[in-house]
């Protein structure tokens, strides 16, 4: 058994941007109001593409970072909770945009957890000899599931995906942590997406009072399960799901001297999309140092929650 580690990452958003302004035109509600309440000054908005189109696009920006090939690359897995077509899935989809031979492949749907959850699974598969490369992708077309005239939720979702290979650690320490996940599924209909024609529906004060006060002890195991103090840590990359939320959890953790990630501002809430996509914003920026520690924590409909520590790459 040997551990993993993310080797690259890649992202890719759609290119039309859709600010706070064009919101209000929609319903009663104005930039200002929008950015107090959830800090969300842009979100982008897919048009033509699907999800399996962005989360293609993800995976072979990461692909191409890498210096592996498709050849390489024996496993696929996605997190997402807005495909539409039920089969085949969008992991055998990506598969064969990106010319990948014969992969195990499959989807996972843990809503905004969704990339703890499947980066998860594939350091398990890693670790256990059934997988060499991987390639974890986090894809959401939100835009879809969106009813355009309640306020409550078309200000906060946006679209777009990010993608990490991960591979095997062989000699070197191993570069992702142990996942701590789980769920609390009695109060599971607090986000969710319902019937056959369905729009995003939540109970915004329910997921705000869970998130700020019972996801912190979470995140703090997941530092004690790599090793890792909070003191440590490099950066902080959470599930963007609100600004104020991100904000809160960050202060319980104690972590001054981290970069917390707010891609929230300029992307809104991609569910399963955003931690892979903040992380690969903040890599090509090159704002954490290679090989440093940085703690993902996704959570969200179900209610579920996963996290680890990974190495930056």
């Amino acid at each position: 058994m040997t551990g993993s580690r993310i080797l690259s990452l890649g992202h890719y958003q759609p290119s039309r941007v859709v600010t706070n302004d064009e919101i209000a035109q929609l319903v009663e509600t104005s930039d200002e109001w929008i950015r107090d309440r959830v800090g969300i000054a842009t979100r982008r908005i897919a048009g033509d593409e699907t999800v399996a189109d962005m989360a293609a696009a993800a995976a072979d920006k990461a692909l191409a970072n890498s210096g592996l090939t498709a050849a390489d690359i024996d496993l696929v897995v996605v997190a997402t909770c807005t495909s539409i077509d039920r089969s085949p899935n969008v992991a055998c989809r990506v598969a064969a945009k990106l010319g990948i031979n014969a992969p195990g492949a499959y989807d996972v749907n843990t809503a905004c957890s969704g990339f703890a959850y499947a980066l998860g699974t594939v350091d398990h598969a890693i670790r256990a000899g059934a997988s060499g490369n991987a390639l974890v992708i986090g894809a959401e077309k939100l835009s879809d599931f969106t009813d355009w005239t309640d306020r409550s939720t078309c200000i906060i979702f946006g679209d777009g995906a990010g993608a990490a290979v991960v591979t095997a650690a062989g000699d070197e320490p191993a570069g992702v942590g142990p996942v701590v996940w789980g769920s609390v599924p009695e109060r599971g209909d607090a986000v969710r997406i319902e019937g056959w024609r369905p729009y995003v529906a939540q109970e915004g004060q329910t997921v705000f009072r869970w998130a700020t006060t019972a996801l912190a002890p979470l995140a703090i195991q997941a530092c004690e399960r790599a090793g890792v103090d909070p003191s440590e840590l490099a950066a902080f990359v959470p599930h963007q799901a609100n600004a104020r939320i991100i904000d809160g959890i960050a202060k319980r953790l104690n972590i001054p001297q981290a970069i917390v990630a707010k891609d929230i501002v300029e992307s809104g809430n991609t569910s399963a999309a955003s931690i892979p996509l903040a992380l690969s914003k903040l890599v090509e920026r090159r704002e954490v140092p290679s090989g440093s520690p940085v703690l993902l924590f996704g959570f969200g409909g179900g209610l579920t929650y996963a996290g680890q520590v990974v190495r930056c790459p």
